[in-house]
């Protein structure tokens, strides 16, 4: 893995976030609250809430700074809007991380502690291949609970962003 990946990936990430949000936004407050039993954290919004907190806890774990949570399921952002402007920072965040990384920092070790407490020791791109394949994953939940709830979303696959046209 080299940071040439990596930065694909974070390019990928906020490009694929930034297409979803955009049909989230067009859903109305209720409907992103709604309680959809498909949904592992209760909505659209949970859900959605969810990816911001994981990448928190993650990028804190990263970067030793920053916003922490202590529960996958926290849900600080009830509102739309807010939950959007901290997605777009988050993003940019994890962007510049990502560019900041050379090739001996991402066969280094992290070192961090799990929400439970345990130390946990592996290699910086381990790490990152993980935080990147959980926002995918989560991501494809929420793009079936827009279909859910009435929408066309958006294609979200890779190829689809590899073939686009990039703008730095």
């Amino acid at each position: 893995m080299t940071p040439t990946y990596f930065r694909a990936f974070a390019g990928y990430n906020a490009w694929a976030n930034g297409r979803l949000y955009r049909a989230a936004g067009t859903l109305t407050p209720e409907a992103l609250a709604q309680h959809r039993p498909a949904a592992y954290f209760r909505s659209i919004l949970g859900t959605l809430n969810h990816l911001v907190v994981a990448d928190r806890i993650w990028m804190h774990r990263f970067e030793g700074c920053g916003p922490q949570h202590s529960r996958l399921a926290d849900q600080p952002f009830p509102r739309f809007c807010d939950l959007l402007a901290v997605r777009q920072a988050e993003d940019e965040r994890i962007r510049a991380y990502i560019d900041g990384l050379d090739q001996a920092r991402l066969d280094g070790d992290l070192v961090y502690r799990t929400l439970r407490g345990q130390e946990i020791v592996q290699p910086l791109w381990q790490a990152l291949a993980h935080f990147f394949n959980h926002q995918t994953h989560h991501r494809g939940q929420a793009h079936a609970l827009l279909k859910e709830a009435g929408l066309e979303p958006p294609e979200l696959d890779l190829l689809l962003y590899q073939r686009a046209p990039q703008t730095a």
